[in-house]
């Protein structure tokens, strides 16, 4: 049987010269040959293997149940890139992507099989520490700014010191509080989140650090504040620049002694807390027009992060993308998997104002009125569209330019304008035949302009 295989030194010689592993074994599952980048990558050597069942000398995950050279025995197909596991000498595992064929007499009938394989480890390797790279713990990014945010985030994971994130809204910058507390010291202690804007004047005392019963009307019980839910954690303290002078104080308080007091309460309490502050504006301007303390800001500035808006980082668009078409899928149960070229140009000519929020606001959409597998241009917002399309102009000459009303008649206008009239070129852009075009013109009164 191995003579059947084996053809002699000058097919050894070819089978040596290859930069792949390969093997051959009969149909007992012996091995019957063995090359030179087999031995290597595996650390064994073939006189020792010669004969031996495959399974002992290779080890693979598969061997026990799966098979790749029984399968193509049994159902007489081939197996291609099929990703597997191999153990070399030393007990370190490979991962190795194979091929499966099998070997036949000259009338055809099976006398063995045959697989050939590579190490795909380093790219194992590659592939994670992009995607690590990538999705950093739920931020997604892959441009020198977002891997530099990350790269702080690690530095300072043993630090308490206070953290001011800057940035546009929609940039994400709750996201990058989430991954400094996940990667922190107090990653398994209380994360609390506070909106400062949401909350009226008198009443932000209250969230924030508790009352007492009858401090004011509605105080009808004791309530503990944001404060002493987060002690021993993080505080997370979104749209800072909103919190009024009064409570600023109070906040500066906590930052220098992490003591405070219940709304209606003299006794004094104390709190071992650490803050992450983030606003989407300009903090400098706010203490020049009175409205911030300059105290606070150095308190709370220990580690600025500024988080950049999308338009800075358009490279970045492409993975978001992905990732919001995941996420989509598995929400609204679509099987879109791909976005089509013209589309993606949209996309990344786009200026994105509402930044990453605005984005995966527009994959929504887009998902909303994809019915087939593929989101073409058409099924893009219309203000994407018309911002980066009309009549050629470049996307940075266009872009910086927003609609006068999101309304359907106001587009449909403004669409028309851009275009000159040209009704097809306008029914393309708005992603509508003409004769609906024609007829929404009619229904709006603008057939006659």
């Amino acid at each position: 049987m191995r003579s059947k295989i084996q053809n002699g030194k000058f097919t050894e010689v070819i089978l040596d010269s290859l930069g792949e592993g390969l093997f051959t074994v009969d149909k007992d599952f012996r091995v019957q040959t063995i090359n030179r980048a087999a031995e290597r990558l595996l650390g064994i050597k073939r006189e020792k293997v010669l004969g031996d069942f495959c399974k002992n000398v290779f080890r693979t995950v598969r061997c026990l149940g799966e098979c790749p050279i029984q399968k193509v025995l049994e159902d007489n197909k081939n197996v291609f890139d099929l990703e597997n596991e191999m153990t070399h000498a030393s007990g370190r595992r490979l991962k190795v992507q194979l091929n499966a064929a099998v070997l036949r007499e000259e009338n055809g009938e099976p006398i063995g099989g045959v697989i050939s394989f590579r190490d795909i480890t380093h790219l194992e390797e590659i592939h994670k520490n992009l995607f690590s790279r990538t999705n950093f713990h739920g931020i997604i990014g892959t441009h020198k700014s977002m891997q530099e945010i990350y790269d702080l985030i690690e530095e300072v994971a043993d630090s308490d010191s206070s953290v001011l994130i800057q940035g546009e809204s929609g940039t994400g910058k709750e996201l990058i509080a989430n991954a400094i507390q996940k990667t922190s010291k107090r990653r398994d202690k209380p994360f609390i989140k506070v909106n400062c804007s949401v909350f009226p004047p008198d009443l932000l005392a209250s969230e924030l650090f508790g009352h007492v019963k009858g401090a004011f009307t509605d105080a009808v019980k004791d309530r503990v504040g944001r404060f002493e839910m987060a002690d021993g954690g993080t505080i997370f303290l979104d749209e800072i620049a909103e919190m009024p002078l009064q409570m600023q104080v109070h906040l500066l308080r906590v930052l220098q002694e992490g003591t405070f007091e219940r709304v209606g309460e003299s006794v004094t309490r104390k709190v071992n807390v650490r803050i992450i502050a983030a606003t989407n504006k300009d903090i400098r301007k706010e203490m020049m027009a009175g409205r911030f303390r300059e105290d606070l800001y150095y308190r709370l500035n220990v580690i600025p992060i500024y988080a950049p808006p999308l338009r800075e980082r358009k490279c970045d668009i492409p993975h978001l993308v992905r990732y919001f078409m995941q996420k989509f899928s598995l929400l609204t149960g679509k099987k879109i998997k791909e976005i089509d070229d013209e589309a993606m140009d949209l996309l990344l000519s786009y200026a994105w104002p509402g930044n990453v929020r605005e984005l995966e606001n527009t994959i929504e959409y887009a998902f909303a009125r994809t019915k087939g597998n593929i989101i073409h241009a058409s099924k893009l917002p219309p203000n994407v569209r018309l911002n980066t399309k009309c009549l050629g102009e470049s996307a940075e000459t266009f872009k910086s330019q927003s609609l006068p009303e999101t309304s359907e008649p106001q587009i449909i206008r403004h669409t028309l304008e851009k275009v000159k009239w040209n009704r097809s070129k306008a029914a393309e852009i708005l992603g509508m035949g003409r004769t609906t075009l024609w007829r929404k013109m009619r229904q709006y009164g603008l057939l006659e302009t």
